[in-house]
C-alpha cells in the first residue's frame, strides 16, 4: 500500500462549517483535503434551509392567490403545477451547487476535492473509497468532522418494509400527494405540512406528545397548531404509531393507539420527521479513539475539540442545537482559535432560529419555560398582532409577540410569532446583544408603518409592569 497522501488539514464533509473552514484554511498557505460523499454543500444546500425555503415560497405565492378576494381582488382558483414547483427549486439549488464547487475546487489553491467515504484508520490518516473506484489513503495533523445528520427512523412495526419518505425524499416528488401522512409534529414536519395544504394536498400530523414543538412555551404550540388548523392541516397528538402498512392500492394504513382508542390513518404518502441521527457511525472512529454520546454525536469541548488532540467535530456532528448558522459559527470559532490564535468558545452563544411558516416563528434567548427552570426571575408582556397596525393593513394579524426582561429591564428572550418574525426576532437580538433597557427600546424611533414599531408598545407595558 503507497503512503498516506499528507496534508495540513482534512475536513470530512462539506457544510455549512466545513467548507469556509477549507477556504481559509488554504487562504492561509495551508493543504487542505475536502472528503465528500453525496453532494457538495451540505444538508442546508442540498435538502435543507435552500430547497424547503424555495418550496416555501412557492406554497405562500399559491396562498396569496389563493385570499386574493379578501384584498378585493378577482381570480381564478390557483392551479400549482408540481412539476414546474420542483423544477424551480431544483435550478436554484444547483446553481448554489455550482458555486460551492466552483469555490472548492476553480477559485481556490491548496483545496483537493475527493468524494467517497471516508474511514478513520488511525488518529492521523482516513482512508477514502472514492466514489469512482478505488481507495486513497490521506494523512495530516488536523481532521475535522463536519458529516450532519440524517432522518431518524423510530422502530415501528411494518414501517422499513412498507417504505417511507425523509426530509430528502420529498424534495423530489414527482406528483402532488394526495393525502400527507408526517410522522413528527417538530419544525420539519409543520413547514412540510402547511407548505403540501397550500399546495392543496391534504395532510395529518401525528405526534406521540401532547403538544407541537414541546420545547416551546404553551401558548406558542397552542397558536401554532390554531393556524395550521385554520389552513386545513389535520393533527393527531398523543397517538403512538404502533403498526404501519400498505394495502393492495399502496395506501398507507398507520395503527395508533391514543387515550381514546386505537385509529387508524390511511394517506397515500408518508414522511418520517421524528428527528435527526449522526452521520458517524461509519467513520471508524474507533480506530482513531474519538468518543460519542450514546446516540453517536462526537463530544468536544468549547473549542470543538474531541478527546483526542488535532480531531475537532463541527456542526451537527457533535451534540446540541442543529442550525445552519451555529455551523456556520463553528467554523468561526475554529478558524480564529486555530489561525488567529483567539479563544472563541461555541458555549456561550445567542441561539437564534426561525420556524418558516406563515406566520413566521422567531425565537431568541429564554422562553417562559427555561426561564422557570433555570429560577431565572423574569417580567413578561404580550402582544397580539391584530392590534398592530401594518398587520390590520396587510390583513396579517395572526399571532402574538412576547418579551422577557429582567429586573434591570434588559431582554432574556422574544419570542415573535406573526409576519416577518425571524426578521423583527433579530432586531430584539441586536437589542440583546447591545443590553438595551425597555426605556431605551420604547423610546426608539421606529419608521412608520412598521411592524417594528409596534415593539414601543411591547416594551411600554413592561415599564408600566416595573
Amino acid at each position: 500500500m503507497p503512503r498516506p497522501t499528507r496534508f495540513d488539514a482534512i475536513i470530512i464533509g462539506s457544510g455549512q462549517a466545513g467548507n469556509p473552514l477549507a477556504t481559509a484554511l488554504a487562504n492561509a498557505g495551508r493543504k487542505v483535503a475536502v472528503i465528500e460523499k453525496y453532494l457538495l454543500g451540505g444538508s442546508c444546500i442540498n435538502y435543507g434551509c435552500s430547497p424547503v425555503k424555495a418550496l416555501l415560497a412557492s406554497a405562500e405565492r399559491a396562498h396569496q392567490v389563493a385570499t386574493a378576494a379578501e384584498y378585493g381582488i378577482r381570480t381564478s382558483t390557483p392551479k400549482p403545477d408540481f412539476p414546474a414547483i420542483i423544477q424551480r427549486k431544483d435550478a436554484i439549488i444547483q446553481h448554489k451547487r455550482d458555486g460551492v464547487r466552483a469555490n472548492l475546487t476553480q477559485e481556490q489553491s491548496g483545496i483537493t476535492v475527493l468524494m467517497g467515504q471516508a474511514q478513520f484508520t488511525s488518529a492521523r490518516t482516513v482512508r477514502v473509497r472514492l466514489n469512482t473506484g478505488g481507495e486513497q489513503d490521506l494523512t495530516a495533523p488536523l481532521i475535522f468532522i463536519n458529516t450532519g445528520t440524517r432522518a431518524a427512523v423510530p422502530p415501528i412495526q411494518g414501517l422499513v418494509e412498507s417504505g417511507y419518505l425523509t426530509n430528502v425524499d420529498i424534495l423530489d416528488l414527482k406528483q402532488l400527494p394526495e393525502h400527507l401522512l408526517i410522522l413528527g409534529g417538530g419544525y420539519i414536519g409543520l413547514e412540510f405540512g402547511q407548505m403540501f395544504r397550500r399546495f392543496g394536498s391534504r395532510v395529518t400530523i401525528i405526534d406521540a406528545a401532547k403538544n407541537l414543538l414541546e420545547r416551546e412555551d404553551d401558548d406558542v404550540c397552542q397558536a401554532m397548531r390554531q393556524q395550521l388548523e385554520a389552513d386545513g392541516v389535520e393533527f393527531v397528538l398523543e397517538a403512538e404509531v404502533r403498526r404501519v402498512s400498505r394495502n393492495a392500492d399502496a395506501e398507507y394504513i398507520l395503527t395508533a393507539s391514543t387515550a381514546a382508542s386505537e385509529r387508524r390513518l390511511r394517506g397515500s404518502h408518508l414522511l418520517v420527521a421524528v428527528g435527526r441521527e449522526p452521520n458517524t457511525d461509519d467513520l471508524g472512529l474507533e480506530a482513531a479513539g474519538v468518543q460519542t454520546d450514546e446516540k453517536g454525536y462526537v463530544l468536544v469541548n468549547e473549542r470543538l475539540q474531541t478527546n483526542v488532540r488535532g480531531i475537532y467535530a463541527l456542526g451537527d456532528a457533535h451534540p446540541g442545537p442543529q442550525f445552519t448558522h451555529l455551523a456556520y459559527d463553528d467554523y468561526r470559532v475554529v478558524r480564529d482559535n486555530i489561525l488567529h490564535r483567539k479563544r472563541r468558545s461555541a458555549k456561550a452563544r445567542p441561539l437564534p432560529y426561525v420556524v418558516f411558516t406563515q406566520p413566521q416563528l422567531g425565537r431568541i434567548g429564554l422562553s417562559e419555560k427555561q426561564a422557570r427552570h433555570e429560577k431565572i426571575a423574569y417580567r413578561v408582556a404580550t402582544m397580539p398582532v391584530r392590534v398592530i397596525g401594518r398587520a390590520q393593513e396587510t390583513g396579517l394579524t395572526a399571532g402574538f409577540i412576547k418579551v422577557l426582561v429582567d429586573e434591570r429591564q434588559r431582554l432574556l428572550g422574544a419570542t415573535v410569532f406573526c409576519e416577518q418574525g425571524g426578521e423583527i426576532m433579530s432586531m430584539l437580538q441586536l437589542a440583546m446583544a447591545g443590553g438595551l433597557t425597555c426605556e431605551e427600546l420604547q423610546n426608539t424611533v421606529f419608521a412608520h408603518p412598521t411592524w417594528a414599531e409596534a415593539l414601543n408598545n411591547l416594551f411600554v407595558k413592561l415599564m408600566k409592569a416595573g
